[in-house]
């Protein structure tokens, strides 16, 4: 069977293509895992086709892979077992707009910018910014988050309701526009975050907010993470609204000056910022900075005005940029995971001392409002020996993780890359998981080789 042939009886010519370049680029994302081709590219157009699609790869027991924007961390979209990728370039409109429900319906293929440049129009945004112009559709595959999760919540807290293909063609609904229900199982927070293993997105019903009447960011500097961290504690008990409450380091932060031509004190750093209205941000933002003078705050500098707040974000959101910049030939890998507050201070700790003992350079950054925090490692992949250290960096920071009540991925979510930490993390649930797994993809057609380390069986000769 020569696979591009049999899709185009389903699929129009021009949704079909095996050209190489298409093909590379859809061999990989914005991890450092290793490419893998798939065998041909489609483009759906509705749901109807994606039913037929995986009505036909269900039949053959051919891979399909569900792709975005290619802006996962880890793996998530890379075709290891070959056979079809389902790009969703072409399903990329915004459905409906329902300003007084405050939610909105979109196809997966919508970026988290185009929406929020539309929804403006009508005074709304919405909330989940992963850093990234992801698709929405791959955001809720991994359970996306972001800057602004300390208010709003992650991405399965925006999702109403899915429309999702199953493995055999089938097609159902997970929820609906009401803002909550106490009927039957909570499907949506099942298939969010499923990393396509499950299902495939062709609609997306979300949650969407009232943009808020004053914006102000702040940025404070202290001598310690410590004091940083016992600052954010302090704010958050206080009940203060706050919407961002990010750390970096001063490693961070003396990069950040180098690219962005700041002049930050070269200090663990607290980036703020407050949603609400005038005169209850004055009052706010004044408790914000006594709580942080009592830490031994020494530089508290806050802005209203739009292009200031813009130019504080930029320097926080571009400073995997800057060590790239700043690293000519060096590569950036993350890592994501999450623990409780009360030993998020620990945790960095322990972190950048492992960094330290490798002799590798880079950041510690966390939405430390959460508990999820990031490193950023710089190494130079031709070198065997760095890609080795921050193998170990990383299992070191996942087990101090899991050892203390954590997860191994805050965000990014688990693709190739967090799939050996998955027993360690779950125990007996993670069978239950494998168990749906089998339930709703029997012939283990869905993303195989992610979130699982479960085989799939052998496919019908495709080439």
């Amino acid at each position: 069977m020569i696979l591009a042939e049999e899709l185009t009886k389903i699929l129009s010519s021009d949704q079909v293509t095996q050209n190489l370049t298409i093909l590379q680029q859809h061999s990989q994302d914005e991890s450092f895992h290793e490419p893998h081709l798939p065998d041909v590219v489609v483009f759906p157009k509705s749901a109807n086709d994606v039913s037929r699609i995986l009505s036909f790869a269900n039949e053959h027991r051919i891979p399909v892979v569900p792709f975005g924007a290619g802006s996962g961390l880890e793996g998530h979209a890379i075709p290891v077992q070959g056979g079809i990728t389902l790009d969703f370039a072409l399903m990329n409109r915004i459905l409906e707009i329902y300003p007084s429900d405050f939610c909105v319906k979109v196809q997966p293929g919508v970026t988290q910018l185009q929406l929020n440049k539309e929804l403006k129009k009508y005074g709304l945004f919405f909330s989940v910014d992963p850093g990234a112009d992801a698709t929405l559709g791959g955001m809720a595959a991994t359970n996306a988050s972001g800057t602004t999760a300390v208010r709003y919540g992650i991405m399965r807290d925006q999702v109403r309701d899915l429309e999702v293909v199953l493995a055999d063609g089938r097609t159902i609904h997970t929820g609906g526009q009401a803002v909550k229900s106490s009927s039957g199982y909570n499907l949506n927070g099942l298939f969010t975050g499923s990393e396509g293993t499950l299902g495939v997105f062709t609609e997306l019903t979300l949650k969407v907010y009232g943009i808020p009447e004053c914006v102000m960011a702040a940025r404070a500097a202290f001598p310690t993470v410590k004091q940083a961290l016992n600052t954010a504690t302090s704010i958050l008990t206080a009940g203060i609204p706050i919407a961002k409450m990010e750390l970096v380091d001063s490693r961070s932060i003396l990069q950040m000056n180098r690219f962005q031509e700041t002049d930050y004190p070269v200090m663990p750093t607290l980036f703020l910022e407050f949603h609400g209205n005038d005169n209850g941000l004055e009052q706010e933002t004044a408790f914000t900075r006594l709580i942080a003078e009592e830490q031994a705050c020494v530089d508290f500098i806050y802005e209203s005005d739009s292009k200031e707040r813009k130019k504080l974000w930029e320097a926080r959101h571009h400073l995997s940029y800057a060590f790239r910049h700043g690293s000519p030939g060096k590569h950036i890998e993350g890592t994501d995971v999450c623990v409780p507050l009360s030993c998020l201070a620990d945790s960095i700790e322990h972190a950048r001392k492992k960094m330290e003992e490798a002799d590798i350079d880079g950041a510690v950054i966390g939405h430390i409002g959460d508990g999820n925090y990031h490193t950023l490692l710089v190494i130079d992949p031709d070198e065997p020996n760095d890609r080795k250290k921050a193998h170990e960096i990383n299992k070191a920071i996942v087990e101090f993780a899991l050892q203390h009540g954590g997860t191994c991925t805050g965000e990014h979510g688990v693709g190739l890359g967090k799939i050996r930490y998955q027993r360690a993390e779950h125990g007996n649930a993670l069978d239950v998981m494998m168990d749906l797994k089998r339930l709703l993809d029997p012939n283990h057609i869905l993303n195989p080789g992610k979130l699982f380390p479960m085989k799939s069986p052998s496919s019908i000769n495709i080439n």
